[in-house]
Formats: C-alpha cells, sequence, structure tokens
C-alpha cells in the first residue's frame, strides 16, 4: 500500500505504515510528487481528509489521471471556549508581539475576536504562517504576513518566528 502524507509523521508510522511525500510541505507539492509515482492504472488511493479541505490535490490527480477515494473523516469546527480564552489571555498579558496561524479554519475562527481585543493596535501585531495556504488566507482578509514557515514544521516555523522578532528589538 503506498501512503502519502504531510500529516503528522509519527502518527502514520505509529500504526505502522510507512509514508511517501512526508516532506512535500503543501498539497501541491505533495500532488506533483504523487504524480509522478502513480498512473492511471492504479489502484484508487486514499484521501482522508477534513470537512474544510482544499480541492488541490484531488484536482491535480484527477487531471493527471490518477485515482483516488476521498472520504471525510473529521469535521472542522470553532472551539466553544475560543473567545473566552482569547479575552481572558488579552486581559492579563496584554496585545502579543506575534500571532500564528495554523490553517485558513484558524483565520476564519479567530480573526473577528482578535480585531475586536486589539483595535486599533492590531498593526503593532507580527503575524505568522504555517505555510503557503493559510498565508494566503490571511492575505484574503486583509493581515499583512510577517513570516511564514519554508516547511510546516515547528522547527522552521519557530526559525522564521525568531528572525522576525529579531527584527523589532
Amino acid at each position: 500500500m503506498q501512503l502519502y502524507s504531510f500529516v503528522n509523521l509519527f502518527l502514520v508510522q505509529e500504526v505502522g505504515l510507512l509514508p511517501q511525500g512526508e516532506d512535500t510541505g503543501n498539497a501541491d507539492k505533495l500532488s506533483n510528487y504523487i504524480c509522478k509515482k502513480e498512473n492511471s492504472g492504479s489502484l484508487p488511493l486514499l484521501f482522508p481528509c477534513g470537512s474544510l479541505k482544499r480541492e488541490v490535490l484531488p484536482k491535480a490527480l484527477k487531471d493527471n489521471g490518477v485515482p483516488l477515494e476521498s472520504v471525510t473523516v473529521y469535521q472542522t469546527a470553532q472551539h466553544p471556549n475560543l473567545q473566552k480564552a482569547l479575552s481572558e489571555y488579552f486581559s492579563k498579558e496584554g496585545i502579543p508581539a506575534s500571532i500564528t496561524f495554523f490553517s485558513p479554519s484558524g483565520v476564519k475562527f479567530c480573526l473577528s475576536t482578535l480585531q475586536k481585543l486589539s483595535g486599533n493596535r492590531i498593526d503593532q501585531i507580527k503575524f505568522a504562517a504555517i505555510g503557503p495556504t493559510t498565508a494566503d488566507a490571511m492575505n484574503a482578509e486583509g493581515l499583512t504576513v510577517s513570516c511564514s514557515a519554508e516547511k510546516p514544521t515547528a522547527q522552521d516555523l519557530a526559525l522564521r518566528i525568531s528572525q522576525e522578532l529579531q527584527k523589532i528589538h
């Protein structure tokens, strides 16, 4: 069985599967990787995904004749205590130096609350993105993205945030 993934590598390996393409970083690059290895005669690939998935991977594979079976395995929803938690943070800590978004849905669920809490000082916040898809969602909402990870890893993101914060000190 072929398993192509840019999800949590540890969890995939823990269930005994050997992933390929885990270092591609996003759906566009992963689709290129898969298309080089697969063909229209292969069995369909299983694509477990969330309710808010983009169509980049399915469309690219379809356009290249690679069969894919998409199965929605989770729903993306706002945490019920999100607004309360953000309000408490801002009350105790003030406006943060930086905020990082890890998904377009995070932008969707948090932005209006962040705007209310920071008011006209939102421009003081350095915004970071885990990758280009999230950065695009942030830009679409009018946020200036100060930095984005080269690859969607904690190490790359921490490095880029550290570099950006050093510019302001």
